[in-house]
């Protein structure tokens, strides 16, 4: 059975700042943790393009440093945070085999 939820678009940031402070104990460093909290914010809005230069700038970053840091050397526990973010999403969603999709038509590559 398939049961469909929509957030409210006022209510997004509530739900997206109990997932980031659901996930924060796995970042080691205070700008990680909110460096990661920015990106995922910056994935799910409704930017065209979502690179690091432009989830940079929409964050109000003067350069794509940070974004690039926390994808390449920041140390976290990517493996943990998706088992967090799982289990918070189990608990909100009230099924241990609830399944969170998103509708996202993406921007089409050239050449597809």
């Amino acid at each position: 059975m398939a049961v469909c939820r929509s957030v409210d678009p006022a209510g997004w940031r509530v739900i997206l700042d109990e997932a980031v402070t659901r996930v924060a104990g796995r970042f080691m460093r205070a700008e990680s943790r909110r460096t990661a909290g920015q990106f995922v914010e910056g994935l799910l809005s409704e930017a065209e393009r979502k690179t690091c230069w432009s989830l940079a700038e929409r964050a109000g970053h003067c350069d794509p440093q940070a974004m690039q840091r926390l994808l390449r050397t920041a140390v976290w526990d990517a493996d943990a945070v998706r088992d967090d973010v799982r289990a918070w999403l189990v608990e909100q969603l009230g099924h241990p085999d609830a399944v969170l999709v998103t509708d996202e038509t993406g921007f089409l590559k050239k050449g597809m």
